[in-house]
Parts: structure tokens; sequence; C-alpha cells
């Protein structure tokens, strides 16, 4: 063993020791890594950065800021709220939603896929009357299997896509994963849908997503009726059965600045109707895009507002010293100044209903406001306000369909070997600037910077493994002791030993270490070099024995009051499942 290689894999076990001792972010502590391997003479200094410019980091960004753009526009939204339905028996809701779950990380970020699932999850239990722990970690573990389907499904398939490239002059393609991770990705569904979430240990604390869920406020908001909406001619008698389907309550229907009296089934909806609904921001959403209603604009109470750019509805706390406290949201030009409006005003444990606009604002309120995406903390030092917590997003549902059809054309052009995935996701982010899906000055607030930074350190980290003999080093260990075995021995070794480092390491870091050692594998022992790469792909991203094995393992941890012990009990058959499962399933459609 050389010098350098001494130094390397000393550097290496570092890094992995202060990962997994957790006190440092994971960015932080690779960033140093590549710096230090820098210094000792492992990588060369042209090349410390090189790993910014990689195209596996790019394509990361940009899958990030395209699943962004997907969710603003309501598309996946509104099929998310079509797969709520508390009546289903757990097994079939674990297995629609999971399977729903898999095929959306198969083309956006897992972590994103999660997050757009998780409400649902968390709402049907609720209604169901079970605890969200049942299916959440079932729910994480499937967005985790459909991550494999395809090139951007995760990062650690773009990474070994990359290494491919460099290694043997040309990349897996988009479907490529697809084969064998497609079988293994249907296997580990059935697993956990059917038996998995059975394993997992239900406590009677209830869950905390639960909890929090029910502690959100309500607000009383002011909804318009536009011309395009479809509630128009019905009777309020029908909209208050569509809001209590919903989970809503309608206070009551507004016209030319009054209530509107009478019995429900004689009030019928015009262009204009001012409906006061009472719901959590999340619900309110929901409602709008369900009935087709919209915000008013905060200058004339029944002019809907019509939206050019990204809004969040956000809430902010107002202080003593808030510039608001004792104005209206009229006398502080709220919607003028700031093109803004005052959604809700949450006071002493009560929530106001009418006329908010010239309700005198107090200290110690809690505003529900909806504010441009990228102004929140303009608004917040202009008026003085301490922002509370951002809730939900607006959707703009009308520009739905030109974002899913620019993607699903870039799919195409890069499936087809037409451009590079960069390329084409480049284009589609710029197609959804031009389209106003989103805004030039927010479109780095979606990207995930630590994940970008911990890639592009650990990437020449990773090339140094292979210039330096460290990767062939290993390699020849694990050829040594698999000798006289069956090559899929070796095989099965890798994937096993790739799959435990993930389950204590970043699968991204994981993924880096172990592409070099199977390549070389494959030169020591004349196998194909493809068969590893794809063990390699698969086990990097199953880590389903602890919370930090992978993100989504870790998002679930507090709503579904998992302990670290219980990962393991849904976590070690799946592994077993996906190691018996993949091996076979690898071997015919890349033979050694």
């Amino acid at each position: 063993m050389t010098q350098p290689q001494m130094l390397l894999f000393a550097l290496f076990a570092a890094i992995v020791g202060l990962m997994i001792w957790g006190r440092l972010r994971h960015d932080i502590v690779a960033f140093a890594g590549v710096i230090v391997g820098t210094l000792l003479g492992l990588v060369p200094m042209e090349e410390t950065f090189s790993g910014f410019a990689h195209p596996a980091v790019i394509t990361v960004a940009l899958v990030l800021v395209v699943s962004a753009g997907l969710i603003r526009t309501g598309a996946i939204n509104a099929l998310a709220r079509v797969l709520s339905d508390p009546a289903l028996p757990v097994s079939l809701h674990v297995l629609r939603l999971g399977a729903v779950g898999a095929l959306l990380s198969a083309v956006m970020n897992n972590v994103t896929a999660l997050a757009l699932l998780m409400p649902v999850d968390v709402a049907t239990a609720r209604k169901a009357g079970r605890g969200a722990g049942l299916t959440l970690m079932a729910l994480a573990f499937a967005t985790i299997l459909g991550g494999m389907l395809t090139l951007i499904g995760t990062p650690p398939n773009l990474i070994v896509s990359s290494f491919r490239r460099e290694a043997l002059g040309e990349p897996f393609g988009f479907f490529d994963f697809a084969y064998a991770g497609g079988i293994v990705a249907v296997a580990g569904l059935l697993f956990v849908a059917f038996v998995g979430w059975r394993l997992v240990p239900q406590r009677d604390d209830g869950p905390v997503a639960e909890d929090a869920e029910a502690r959100m406020r309500d607000y009383v908001t002011e909804l318009v009726v536009p011309e395009e909406s479809g509630s128009i001619g019905e009777t309020k008698a029908e909209l208050l059965a569509a809001c209590e389907k919903l989970g809503a309550s309608l206070i009551a229907v507004k016209r030319r600045g009054r209530r509107v009296y009478g019995a429900p089934g004689g009030i019928v909806l015009e262009v204009g109707d001012i409906l006061l609904i009472e719901a959590s921001p999340t619900l309110l959403e929901e409602v709008r895009v369900e009935l087709k209603l919209a915000y008013p604009d905060g200058l004339a109470a029944d002019a809907p507002r019509i939206s050019l750019a990204g809004e969040v509805m956000a809430e902010f706390v107002v202080t003593n010293t808030s510039r608001i406290v004792g104005r209206t949201a009229r006398q502080a030009r709220l919607a003028v100044d700031h093109d803004s409006v005052l959604l809700g005003i949450f006071r002493r444990d009560r929530t106001l209903h009418d006329n908010l606009r010239d309700t005198r604002i107090l200290a110690g309120d809690i505003l529900l406001v909806l504010i441009p995406e990228t102004q929140a903390e303009a608004i917040a030092d202009a008026l003085r306000l301490l922002p509370l917590s951002r809730r939900e997003s607006v959707t703009m549902e009308r520009r739905a369909v030109a974002a899913v059809v620019m993607f699903a054309l870039a799919i195409a052009a890069v499936s087809l070997g037409l451009v590079t995935m960069p390329v084409a996701l480049g284009a589609v982010v710029i197609g959804y600037v031009l389209a106003r899906v989103l805004g030039v000055e927010d479109l780095y607030e979606h990207i995930d910077w630590p994940v970008i930074v911990l890639l592009a350190s650990l990437i020449p980290l990773g090339v140094a493994m292979d210039t330096t003999g460290a990767s062939g080093l290993v390699a020849e260990a694990l050829a040594t002791a698999t000798a006289g075995l069956p090559a899929w021995v070796g095989l099965l070794v890798l994937m096993v030993s790739t799959m435990f480092i993930s389950d204590v390491l970043n699968n991204n870091a994981t993924a880096i270490l172990a592409v070099p050692v199977g390549i070389r594998l494959a030169e020591t022992t004349g196998t194909n070099p493809d068969s590893y790469l794809m063990a390699v792909a698969i086990a990097a991203s199953c880590a389903f024995l602890t919370p930090i094995g992978h993100q989504n393992n870790t998002i679930v941890l507090g709503p579904g009051s998992y302990r670290f012990s219980d990962y393991w009990r849904m976590g070690l058959p799946l592994e077993v499942i996906v190691t018996v499962v993949g091996v076979p399933a690898i071997l015919l459609f890349w033979p050694l």
C-alpha cells in the first residue's frame, strides 16, 4: 500500500466517522475533506472544485428546480388529492399511495415526492381514525424504491452514470435503470404494502404530524367567485356539502358587501359573490382549487386576484413595534405597496370573520397573508412583523398542461439521444421562467445547496480513489476473498457492502465511494462492469435500516413518532428482498 493510498483511506475514514457522528453537517465535512485532500496532494489543485461543474451535480440542481415548477402548477397536487380515501384498507392505501409515490420519484427528486404525499397520508390517517405512523414509513420506503427507475430518480443513479461515461465512454440511458430497478421496486412495494407496515410498532401517544395538523390555526377567509368558476349557478346548500366533503366550513355568502340570508337551497351563487370559508391554510388552498374560486385582490372585495408569479400563504406575528399596529390592511397599503392580501386574523384564540381589510390590527395578532414567494422577508422587514411559518404554496393550475408538456418533451429528447440530461432540464427551466411558472428571483431558492456542495466536494475524492489506485486495492481484496466462487458472489458482496455503508452514510457519498471499486472489480475479474455499476446504484439507494441513511427516512421520523430502532423491523427484511431479487434481476439484464 502506497503512502497516497494510506492517506486517502485515512481521509475517507475521517469523513465517514464525522458524518456518522452527525455533529457537523455532511456538506461541511465533505467540503473540508476535499480541501484537506488537495493540501495532502491527493487531489490536484486544478481539480479541487471541478465537482461543481460535474454533469451529475448540475443535473441534481436542475431536477430540484423543475420539480418545484411542477408542484407550483398544481399538476401533482391535484393527483395527490384524488388519492385520499380513508375507506380503503391500509394495505391497499399503502399500495396505491406508494405506487404513485414511486412513479413520482422516478421523474423528480424522491424527497420532493415524499413531501408532496406525506400530507395526503397524514390527512387520510386522521380521517380513518388511525395513527399516521402506521403508514408513513412504508410511504417513505416506496418513494426511495421509485427513485431506482430512471436516471434522474435519485442522485446515486446520476453518479453511477457519470462515472460510467468517464470509464467506458458512454453514460447509462434514461430508462436503463428501470430494467433491474423496476423489478426490485415492484417487489419492495408489494412487501411494504402487504407485510412491511405491519412490522412497525404502533404506540398510543399518536403521531406528531397528526397532532401538529390538529393544532393548525383555522382562519375565516374571503374567496371570490370569478367568471370562470364552476360554482356559478350552484346553490349554497350544494356548496356547503362540497366544503364539508373537503373538511372546510362555509360560514356565509356575501353579495355587494352584505350577507345573503335565506334558505341554503334558495341562494344561487353569482359572479363576484364573496364566500366566507373557515379552514386551515392547507385546506383553504385545496378548497380554492377544487371549487375554482379565487383570492380577493386586496383592493376591491369582489375582484379576483390575478397571479403572475409564485405566491405563498405565510403567517406573521404582530409585535408591539410592528408598523401595522393600530392600522388596517387598507391603511397600511398592504395590497398597493406590497402586492399582498390579508386572508385571515387570529386574535386571542379566536378567528375574526368580517371585513378583514378594515379591521384594526393589534399587537399579538397572527396574520395569514398571501404574498409573492420572494417577498416574505422584505414584507416582514418593512412592516416589522415576525414570520411565524410558511404554510401553503398557491398553485397556478392554468399552467399545469404547459409545464407537464415541456417536461415530457425534455424526457423524450433525452431518451432518443438528441440532447444530454443537463441540457434538456436547462431548457425546461428556461421554459418555466418564460411561461412564468417560476420567477427568475426564486430559481435558486429551490436548490438544496448542502446536497450540491456535498456531491461537488466528494466527486474529486472519488476520482482520487481511482487515480491513487485505492479503488483497485479494494477490488483486489474483494476478488481475492471470493476467488474460486462464482462471479456473482463478488457482485453480491459488493451490493451488500454498499447497502450497509449507505445505511450509516449519505447515499450519495456511498455511491461515490463504491463506483470506482465496482469498475476495478470488473477489470480484475474480467467481467461486465455494468453489472457492478447497477448493483451499486440499487444498493446505494436502498438504505432502510436507519433514519439517517436517506433523507426520506429522516423526514418521517418525527411525524411518525418513530424510534431509531423501529426502522430495521421493516428495513431489514426489505433489504434482504432487494438483495435476493436484485442480484438475479441484474444478471438477467446485465449479465456478467
